[in-house]
């Protein structure tokens, strides 16, 4: 087994710990979450290349073993700067919210709550006056 035990717990870690702050009502936490999901993704991309190799293409013959594959390292790139993308977008939204409302909170939709009302007095047993007598 390749793997690395400890950067997989951190991984899962990462992970966990992004989601549980996705899923909270603060926009600055929510940055955090996706911040924290998106290192999380970055560590198991470097742990799916493998370990540490020689330097590709240099110095190395053609068919040689022990060449480090770069295709991890440049999809972690890649990633970093979508996720960088992505969290100054989100703090572009948070900062707007923040100066029109005047808090971090996520308020609801106020057709969200019409929606939940309709489907509550949907599920409610009908009575009929000859149900009554």
């Amino acid at each position: 087994m390749s793997g690395n035990l400890t950067l997989a717990l951190t991984v899962g870690a990462l992970y966990a710990a992004g989601t549980y702050l996705l899923l909270q009502r603060t926009l600055t936490r929510v940055v955090l979450g996706l911040g924290l999901l998106g290192h999380g993704a970055n560590l198991l991309l470097l742990q799916a290349g493998g370990s540490a190799g020689g330097v590709p293409f240099v110095g190395a013959p053609a068919g040689a073993s022990g060449v480090a594959d770069p295709l991890p390292q440049a999809m972690v790139l890649t990633a970093i700067v979508i996720t960088f993308g992505v969290s100054a977008f989100l703090l572009a939204l948070a900062y707007r919210s923040w100066v029109l409302t005047g808090e971090d909170d996520v308020q609801d939709d106020v057709e969200d709550r019409r929606v939940t009302r309709r489907q509550r007095t949907e599920d409610a047993p009908v009575v009929r006056p000859e149900d009554e007598l």
